[in-house]
């Protein structure tokens, strides 16, 4: 991932170091293991934990005359440690060591994804909350429709969080998985209670059958969970940019001080980061197609799954960190225009309360049928002339033949909504994160 969308705590997991680090904690983990089970005597033991080491340039330097990263890295660890790293690798294929390190990377930036996701149904839920009661005409086919508040919109976005919150926590469990049962996972020179004992130290699950690798519907579902949520978050930003356009302007996105909206026309108040979520959320579903892609390998199986995962694991779970932090960010200094709401809400001339009205008339008997062709023909008639709907169907025989004046008021009346508003809230106060 380019430095632009790398924040450093998700970086960091990413590193050459990190992953060869990875690929070290796990060989000795393994060599505490076999010493467990007596194969590995203590002083060989001992002399590997306080020499085992690597430097990523040597290691590269290895490679280049080896073209194999791991039997590079052995053989620099083994210029640290000298006569006992005989001990190291033992055993072991280069799966075993390098799908179970990968693990441990998963399991790290999942944690950190998890963390993100909490922090931004938070900030959607408090602000949910903040506008409980801002009210604002629901759109649907992007035609006004009923009245809805812009706290219930937010509400609408900390449960899909909620969601996907639960997503990735069951994703990272599954993929945080290591495998040690050799060359092609039948435990033919390393004992299964290796595995047991080197996935417990770790702190990760095991594959109860793999062949040479961990399978990847593992990594697959990992990189799913990261796309599904990139494209929630292109779809709150893409209700802020319409939301923002000068045309609606009832919310839009914090403009700093000494930003600039255009090289050309100072006047320009942009989308920018909304705009930028939804780039980034193409990025993270082509990344997963990667991984769905990466399921099928060659019987036990082959590494065309290795060159792409080097790829698309370190970059969706960067991109995704950056995307959730930049967008909770947005969330959280969002500007909301609740004068501009309600003026849009009258645009349509009353127009959003025909559904309660039709309601009214038919609790007052009238046909259904009946009842909608005259909530419909007042409905055209406002909209076609610009004068307001409550006032033409006053003036219709037939509504108020079977209806006061005093009634269609409270057809009409805003607050006739907000039980249903407490009964979401109720709901939206529950939810914990």
């Amino acid at each position: 991932m380019i430095e632009r969308y790398t924040l450093p705590e998700m970086g960091a997991i990413w590193t050459d170091e990190a992953r060869m680090q990875a690929w070290l904690d796990v060989e000795i983990a393994a060599v505490k293991a076999w010493n467990k089970l007596g194969r590995i005597p203590d002083d060989a033991v001992a002399e590997i934990e306080a020499k085992a080491a690597f430097d990523v340039a040597r290691v590269n330097e290895i490679e280049a005359t080896t073209n194999h990263d791991v039997i590079a890295f052995l053989t620099n660890v083994a210029e640290y440690v000298g006569d006992a790293s005989k001990y190291v690798h033992y055993g072991m294929t280069s799966s075993d060591m390098l799908d179970t390190a990968l693990a441990l990377q998963i399991k790290r930036a999942g944690l950190l994804l998890e963390r993100d996701l909490v922090a931004l149904g938070e900030v959607l839920q408090r602000r949910a909350f903040e506008f409980r009661d801002a009210v604002e005409v629901g759109r649907t086919h992007g035609i006004h429709a009923e009245p809805i508040t812009f706290g219930m919109k937010l509400g609408i976005w900390a449960f899909e969080v909620s969601r996907h919150l639960k997503r990735m926590r069951m994703v990272t469990i599954n993929a945080g998985v290591g495998k040690m049962s050799g060359a092609v996972g039948a435990y033919n020179n390393i004992d299964p209670r290796v595995e047991d004992l080197v996935c417990e130290e770790l702190g990760l699950g095991r594959e109860p059958i793999s062949n040479q690798v961990v399978q990847r519907d593992r990594h697959a579902a990992f990189l799913a969970c990261i796309a599904i949520v990139g494209s929630s978050i292109e779809k709150f930003a893409t209700e802020v940019r319409h939301l923002q356009r000068t045309e609606v302007r009832e919310a839009e996105e914090a403009f700093g001080k000494g930003q600039k909206g255009s090289s050309a026309m100072p006047h320009k108040r942009n989308p920018i980061l909304s705009e930028r979520m939804a780039g980034c959320a193409r990025v993270l579903r082509g990344n997963a197609m990667v991984g769905m892609e990466n399921v099928a390998l060659w019987h036990e199986r082959d590494i065309s799954h290795s060159s792409a995962e080097r790829i698309v694991l370190p970059d969706s779970t960067i991109l995704l960190d950056y995307m959730l932090q930049k967008f909770t960010k947005l969330v959280d200094n969002l500007v909301v225009d609740e004068e501009r709401m309600l003026a849009n809400l009258n645009q349509s001339y009353r127009l959003v309360f025909s559904g309660s009205v039709l309601l009214a008339l038919v609790d007052k008997g009238m046909l259904r049928e009946d009842a909608y062709r005259v909530v419909q023909d007042s409905a055209m008639h406002a909209w076609r002339e610009g004068v307001d709907f409550g006032m033409l169907i006053k003036q219709n025989d037939e509504a108020m033949a079977v209806m006061s004046p005093e009634e269609l008021d409270a057809a009409m009346d805003p607050d006739q909504y907000r039980a249903g508003r407490d009964v979401i809230f109720a709901r939206l106060e529950k939810l914990e994160f």
